[in-house]
């Protein structure tokens, strides 16, 4: 089969590879018939996560169909069509019957590795790195699933691949960061990143109940998306200083609840702190680059919580702790627990209540994802999130930002996509 292949920093590949066997009795075989590649991809692409080898098969946002079933699977049969959560659990274990699936004990082949880096191994996850398993991942034609019974959710109706591909990461993702915020009715919730996640973020502040979303960005398309799909009031951190418009926005209180979306690799512009992460980052001193982290820590109101859906990699540098326990902030985090949230989103999804296919700007043929990383890690051509279709016909690429820039123009928003047109204002 095709698979693609990380071979070093900026560099993955369309290999030709073994297709897939069944090895245990619990596994499943899907042909894959959409993929996502996900913003924490960019952290394997940067070549800033470590335990990474050459010819690993990337990516962890798979949904196909069923094309084998181990003797002892019992949920799915040969033609069913599912969603893979990236997040692989036993259901059995002392988390998992918590629901806390991505604690699994378990599926981690890697655990000593994780062991090193962080006291304890989480669970095992496809395509990302030794120290969480070296699981081949759901950017190819095919894929294995471990522990089927436990994992994927099928779907029974005739929705889109695109409406229900996002429940295996970035859907879930973002229903548990504002979840993990503990938003009460009327909180304002602030939320840096407006990547997939951070749009997914906004999108469940508004169903838990916030009053007001603000969402932080520098990106015009993602920052547009934000306040055309999500609602949300923007700043834009190369213009705005981001914890003075804060305060006055919050009345000098500062946001109830924050929530970065943005992880490892924070651009920062051109802030000392930054320019500092991004310098030692160079050289081998550290991994992280945790601007926005920072700047939400600063900017959370006393007694607030923090969120933080961002993925990060190893020992962050000068983040003030002090202003967490003199603020007597609760902070929660953590990989998602997908399994937990697979039925309800999915009967949201069904009712009606989002259409999650909101975020895609790209689709392409799996030959054409090399490119795409490119894209998505340099934020060109519109790029926000894209779909590999495995089969699909180049012919049928979608023009870049089409969507988003058709239903801006169609309710009369005349706010440029490009980074020459310049943002609408700030709304208050």
């Amino acid at each position: 089969m095709k698979a693609l292949c990380w071979h070093g920093k900026s560099d993955v590949r369309v290999d030709t590879v073994s297709d897939p066997e069944i090895l245990d009795p619990r596994d499943i075989i899907i042909r894959i018939t959409a993929t996502g590649i996900c913003g924490s991809d960019l952290h394997l692409y940067d070549g800033v996560t470590p335990t990474m080898e050459a010819g690993d098969i990337i990516g962890h946002e798979p949904m196909g169909i069923v094309v084998e079933t181990g003797r002892d699977v019992r949920k799915f049969k040969k033609g069913d069509r599912v969603v893979v959560p990236f997040v692989i659990a036993c259901g059995s274990c002392y988390f998992c019957e918590k629901t806390l699936f991505s604690c699994c004990d378990t599926t981690n082949p890697g655990a000593d590795l994780a062991k090193a880096a962080m006291g304890q191994a989480p669970a095992g996850l496809f395509g990302y790195s030794g120290m969480m398993g070296r699981y081949p991942g759901g950017q190819a034609e095919y894929l294995r699933v471990p522990h089927a019974d436990v994992g994927p959710i099928k779907i029974e109706s005739d929705l889109s691949d695109e409406k229900v591909l996002f429940l295996s990461d970035i859907f879930p993702t973002g229903y548990m960061a504002a979840e993990n915020a503990g938003i009460e009715p009327g909180d304002t919730v602030a939320i840096w990143g407006c990547g997939p996640v951070g749009q997914f973020a906004i999108q469940c502040s508004w169903m838990l109940g916030a009053g007001r979303v603000i969402a932080i960005d520098r990106v015009p398309e993602r920052l547009e998306m934000a306040r055309v799909h999500g609602k949300a009031e923007i700043l834009n951190f190369d213009n705005d200083p981001i914890h003075e418009r804060l305060m006055e926005m919050t009345g000098g209180r500062g946001p109830d609840r924050c929530i970065d979306a943005v992880g490892a690799e924070a651009h920062g512009a051109g802030s000392l702190d930054a320019v500092i992460d991004r310098a030692k980052q160079a050289v081998g001193l550290t991994m992280d680059r945790p601007h926005a982290l920072r700047q939400a820590i600063m900017a959370c109101r006393k007694a607030g919580t923090l969120s933080i859906p961002g993925v990060y990699i190893g020992l962050l540098d000068k983040v003030p702790f002090g202003a967490i326990v003199g603020k007597g902030l609760t902070v929660k985090s953590g990989q998602t627990h997908v399994q937990r949230y697979l039925a309800p989103l999915l009967n949201k999804i069904e009712a009606g209540e989002i259409d999650p296919s909101f975020v895609v700007t790209h689709r392409i043929p799996l030959e054409h994802a090399p490119a795409a990383y490119e894209k998505f890690r340099d934020k060109t051509d519109g790029c926000i999130k894209v779909v590999i279709k495995p089969g699909m016909d180049g012919s049928d690429l979608t023009p870049a930002a089409d969507t988003l820039r058709d239903e801006t123009e169609s309710i009369g928003l005349q706010a440029g996509l490009s980074r020459d047109g310049g943002m609408p204002p700030v709304l208050a």
